[in-house]
């Protein structure tokens, strides 16, 4: 698989300076928590779930989760695990179908050793499971039962906790809350595939609810804990975890109070004019600005929950041209005794030892992502990637 794998060859040699990479889902941990991407969520009691799932993937879908959480019932569980069995077995009969990366969204340890065995030869299809309400008291039963999963199974299996629960919301528990969570994921940091943050359930800690016209980074209780999250779990020293974006919880906006948040600049040529109003009708235009300040803040790839907003994460996810040409100046063999170097678009400076981390993750983000062409902008990335 690959991003922008699902647009015609022709169109992503006119985008790309560098091509995104393929990859599998064996390929290397550290490129997989990059290239997880847009990672959509979906019920796993749909009874279409198989078709879902294909369908998805020809759309530019790269990771999915199929959810026993949330997103059904108490009472839906039993049916669910049933569907999910039969759809697994539904896609591993079928003709080397194109398929993403695959995680479960589970409530209980239990379920994980059980749904593997359960999987029987279509475990080969799965890439893991995803925790809820991950701390280091409930995460480590999860976190052992993926390895006895794992050495069962004979398949690799990643775990992705969900950061969710009260106590990380909470000033006085926050520091010990995430000690403890740091604690737990390091002593299997080779199956930890990157962290989750649960805005929603954050919010709902004091009755919140953030507007389709707002950030989670204008709700400033929200923002102080991705703010530590990322302070101790998102480190670029090695100790630090892939953190990917908090859900956008909305697709599409009736009212809205306050002006849209999309510059009309970069969208007056051809038929962009029409996407920008597309964008905005769609409440995509807060999607858009969330995701820029996820990078902003250290975060990469994003929960959705609508396939709208894939095509959004991934555009944004690619290297800009600039960014590109920075990080290789920086990363030049012989620059490791640090300077200062003037950009190649003369428009900033480059400091050779303070931004190397930064151009370290944006190479890694560019073999997954992509380096646009000098004269291709997010707008044209973003158009190429919706689906029909």
């Amino acid at each position: 698989m690959r991003h922008f794998g699902h647009i015609a060859p022709e169109v992503r040699q006119r985008l790309f300076h560098q091509e995104p990479c393929d990859f599998t889902a064996d390929s290397p941990a550290r490129l997989l928590s990059v290239a997880l991407g847009a990672t959509l969520y979906s019920p796993a009691t749909r009874t279409r779930l198989a078709d879902d799932i294909v369908k998805q993937a020809a759309n530019g879908v790269v990771s999915m989760v199929l959810c026993l959480e949330d997103s059904i019932g108490d009472e839906d569980v039993v049916a669910g695990e049933e569907n999910l069995v039969r759809q697994f077995a539904d896609l591993a009969g079928r003709a080397d179908p194109a398929l993403p990366l695959l995680f479960v969204r589970v409530r209980t340890p239990e379920q994980i050793p059980d749904l593997v065995r359960r999987l029987g030869p279509a475990v080969r299809l799965l890439s893991g499971f995803v925790f809820p309400k991950f701390t280091e008291e409930r995460g480590i039963p999860f976190l052992e039962a993926l390895a006895a999963a794992e050495t069962a199974s004979g398949r690799r299996l990643f775990g992705m906790p969900v950061l969710e629960t009260p106590e990380l919301m909470y000033r006085e528990s926050r520091v010990d809350a995430l000690e403890g969570i740091a604690r737990a994921i390091d002593k299997y940091r080779d199956r930890v595939l990157a962290l989750r943050l649960g805005v929603t359930d954050f919010c709902s800690s004091y009755g919140l609810r953030r507007a389709p016209d707002m950030t989670a980074y204008d709700v400033q209780i929200v923002a102080s804990v991705i703010a530590d999250v990322v302070n101790l779990l998102g480190r670029a020293d090695g100790s630090g975890y892939t953190v990917t974006g908090p859900v956008w919880e909305y697709f599409r906006v009736p009212q809205r109070m306050f002006k849209p948040m999309l510059r009309t600049s970069p969208f007056l040529q051809g038929q962009a004019v029409e996407l920008r109003e597309r964008l905005i009708e769609h409440a995509m235009d807060g999607l858009l600005r969330e995701i820029s300040l996820d990078h902003a803040n250290g975060l990469l790839g994003k929960t959705c929950i609508h396939p709208s907003h894939v095509p959004a994460v991934h555009a944004l996810s690619v290297v800009s041209h600039e960014e590109y040409g920075d990080a290789v100046d920086i990363l030049r063999p012989g620059r490791g005794g640090g300077g200062v170097l003037r950009s190649a678009y003369t428009n900033k400076m480059n400091e050779v030892k303070p931004h190397r981390a930064w151009a370290e993750r944006t190479m890694l983000r560019a073999e997954v992502f992509g380096v646009a062409r000098e004269d291709v902008s997010f707008v044209d990335l973003l158009a190429a990637g919706i689906p029909g």
